[in-house]
This record gives C-alpha cells, structure tokens and sequence, in this order.
C-alpha cells in the first residue's frame, strides 16, 4: 500500500518565482543535497521540462528514477509521476504555490509506495524526510534569489 503524505512550509519569495525554481532541473545541483545526477529527457513544445531522470541518495544507497512533469496547472501547481525506477514502484507528487502574504505558501504532496514490502512506519518516516527536506532546500534556494 502507498504511504501519502503532505507538508507545507511559507517561503518569502513570490509564488511564480518559487514555481521557476521549482521547475529549473539543470540547476538542482546547486541546491538538492541528495541528488548525484539529473538529465532532461525530454521537453514540451514550451522548452520545459516533461520527462526527468534523477540519481539520488536514499536508503544508505543510490536510486534513479524518472519523473513525467504535468504543467496543465501551472504556474499554481507543479505535478508529476514516476514512470520508471529501481526503488519505487510509485513517486508521485504535486507542488501548489499560494500567495501567502509577501511570500508563497507551498504545499508539497507525495505518495511513495517502494518495490519491497517494508512496514508502514518507515515508509511513513521516508516519505516524511523526502518532504521535510525538500521544502528546506527550496525554501533557501529561493529566499537566497529573491
């Protein structure tokens, strides 16, 4: 069974500028701690990215995985799914940026289901971590461009 989970966390930057930083893969390297590797695989007849792969840490171990990035909601939602991976059978997910004041409530949601049965506990956990995270590096990366 999938874990989902949601986090929110404020970022004082602008909801669209957050959403570009979002959607800036190429330059996740500057900011994403876990990540070994990224490539585009594909765009849209936009230029955006539509298929990405990613290396990462995870587990005390490196997965890859590729993301299929839906923008039929942007720039107010960022949506994706997994389409393959060595780890997960599921990593799917949504970014909703909100004005919040002077800033962008974002709102990050994430169902992650693993190949190998594990208990819901940690699953929970990763999912948690996953997260956590991921909303403190865009939460810097974006303050820090402001």
């Amino acid at each position: 069974m999938a874990q989902r989970a949601t986090e929110s966390i404020v970022v004082n930057a602008p909801p669209l500028a957050v959403f570009q930083v979002v959607t800036d893969f190429e330059k996740y390297h500057d900011w994403v701690g876990d990540l070994k590797k990224i490539e585009v695989l594909e765009r849209d007849d936009q230029g955006r990215p539509l298929e990405v792969e990613f290396r990462a840490a995870a587990f005390g171990r490196s997965t890859t995985y590729t993301l299929h990035y839906d923008y039929s909601r942007a720039p107010e939602r960022l949506t994706w799914r997994q389409v393959e991976s060595d780890l997960t059978e599921t990593l799917d997910g949504e970014y909703r940026f909100e004005p919040a004041g002077d800033g962008t409530k974002v709102t990050y949601e994430l169902e992650v289901e693993l190949l190998v049965p594990i208990p819901a506990f940690i699953k929970s956990r990763a999912a948690y971590r996953i997260q956590t995270q991921a909303l403190r590096e865009l939460k810097a990366r974006a303050e820090q461009l402001r």
